[in-house]
């Protein structure tokens, strides 16, 4: 009973928190779409890379990101099944980094590249929950030149039940 009272009472505090959002707050950082075409060729091969291993794309956006600024992103998981998630950042920005956390706040994943890497702006990552909770990753993007107005592209994949089945 006392973990529901706390969590009713986080929930509360967190949408009081919520409302200087409504009031057109320049320092908040919003979640907005963008538009490159380099970044969406590569999604594009990407997508047909994995549909072609077996993978169908569960969610994709670009978003607009802010140099030095995480993007979170909450999606559930269900246990046993395999993802692949990807992110892809603005070519020329100098570091790219994934953080994936597990429900209990636990990093589960970490990856990041530089500028000059094979694939330097793409990072891709296969995972498979040992239960169904909610993960919560963070694509963000280092550029010492552009500070706002980065593009970048995150995609979300799962195995399909036919394809995982004969992979295993």
């Amino acid at each position: 009973m006392k973990k529901v009272v706390f969590c009713i009472t986080a929930l509360v505090f967190l949408v009081s928190l919520s409302i200087p959002v409504l009031a057109q707050d320049d320092n908040v950082i919003r979640i907005s779409p963008c538009d490159n075409a380099s970044i969406q060729k590569q999604a594009d091969s990407v997508k047909h890379l994995l549909a072609g291993g077996g993978f169908t794309v569960l969610r994709e956006a670009s978003i607009t990101m802010e140099s030095e600024y995480e993007i979170p992103i909450i999606v559930p998981m269900s246990e046993g099944t395999w993802y692949q998630f990807v992110f892809i950042g603005d070519v020329k920005s100098n570091t790219y980094e994934v953080r994936m956390y597990d429900y209990s706040e636990k990093q589960v994943v970490y990856q990041k590249k530089r500028w000059g890497d094979v694939d330097g702006n793409v990072i891709s990552y296969s995972y498979i929950p040992k239960v169904s909770e909610y993960h919560m990753i963070k694509p963000l993007q280092v550029n010492s030149m552009q500070k706002k107005n980065l593009c970048g592209y995150v995609m979300l994949f799962k195995k399909t039940v036919g394809e995982a089945k004969a992979a295993k």
